[in-house]
């Protein structure tokens, strides 16, 4: 059998809902990635400082200030090609980095280090919107600044159980962050990480809010679902922030 044969059997596009009869499919998808440092003001730059690095360098992300920690941060960033993260990122973190190495003196917390890319569930209505811009706008918002992140990964039980079984799991834990989105509680992100998790989680989530309590109830609400209440191996470490710097200017 022929390569081309072999690559024609494993369909790795993503899947939206039908379009004019015809069901969306897109080679295109977001990675983003999470990081967490120490230090900030002492070993390395306070917030202004490390803002103007940010503008300087040209990237989209968001810049934290971590609510559990009085010298920690947190930079989320993304793009369509994880070479964006050797090429563009890391040098933000070199000493020689044009004048621009405000990062390079803090310390990683690489506990919390989280990278996944946007994926569909199959029924989206308008594909590449949900693939490329939803989350990147729903992080940028400068109305909603307090930000959970945190990494989980199913019990293996959770893949050996039929369809459509996993489906009703799924739409009761669907349900509840659908009613905090329309009450305007709160926004999520979801990436898979399949692979790309030093863990070996299986998705990263993201919670964005006006306020930090509503964050807090949704993940209180959950923990009664079958999902999270039997089939969920373990979730976090969490990290709570709010937005001090937010950029998201396409080319």
């Amino acid at each position: 059998m022929c390569h081309d044969s072999l690559v024609d059997q494993v369909d790795i596009r993503e899947k939206g809902g039908m379009r004019g009869g015809v069901q969306q499919t897109s080679d295109r998808r977001l990675f983003m990635q999470f990081l967490a440092f120490g230090g900030s003001g002492i070993s390395g730059g306070d917030t202004p400082t490390l803002k103007a690095s940010l503008d300087k360098s040209g990237l989209n992300g968001v810049l934290y200030e971590d609510a559990n920690d009085p010298n920690g941060v947190g930079l989320l960033t993304w793009s369509e090609d994880p070479e964006f993260f050797v090429s563009k990122v890391r040098p933000l973190f070199s000493r020689g980095f044009r004048d621009t190495g405000a990062f390079s003196g803090l310390s990683l917390k690489p506990e919390y280090t989280m990278m996944g890319r946007t994926y569909s569930l199959g029924y989206e209505p308008n594909l590449e919107e949900w693939l490329l811009e939803r989350s990147p706008r729903a992080v940028t918002d400068p109305a909603w600044l307090w930000h959970v992140w945190y990494p989980l990964r199913r019990k293996g039980e959770f893949n050996a159980l039929p369809q459509d079984e996993q489906m009703s799991i799924l739409r009761e834990h669907g349900k509840i962050g659908h009613s905090f989105g329309e009450a305007g509680l709160a926004m999520d992100v979801r990436l898979a990480c399949f692979g790309m998790d030093k863990n070996d989680n299986d998705f990263v989530i993201g919670l964005v809010g006006k306020e930090l309590y509503p964050l807090s109830a949704c993940v209180q609400a959950m923990r009664k679902t079958r999902q999270t209440s039997s089939l969920m191996e373990h979730m976090g470490p969490f990290f709570i922030g709010k937005a001090v710097w937010q950029k998201n200017q396409t080319a």
